[in-house]
């Protein structure tokens, strides 16, 4: 590890609000009128996963393989799941 990489992440840790990640795969569903349940089946997702994504809950780690298959079967863009909010300043 390098000296750099070491100071970027004392700074990063310095922070206390840098933004939040929000996942926006309710919007599309709810446009698309497709349910919990029904994504739940056509992804192979447990009804549960589907559910926390759903309502945005908050997650300790987003999982690469669950977010492909959101947009597989939604047909979206991971521009469409995920979105970005800074901090407010």
């Amino acid at each position: 590890m390098s000296v750099k990489t070491v100071g970027v992440k004392r700074k990063i840790a310095e922070y206390k609000d840098y933004g939040k990640m929000n996942i926006k795969i309710k919007e599309i569903m709810d446009a698309r009128e497709v349910s919990v349940y029904e994504l739940s089946k056509e992804t192979g997702l447990k009804h549960q996963t589907v559910k926390s994504y759903y309502n945005n809950a908050p997650l300790t780690k987003v999982d690469m393989d669950v977010l492909a298959k959101l947009c597989y079967v939604m047909g979206c863009d991971i521009n469409d799941v995920l979105e970005y909010k800074p901090p407010k300043e």
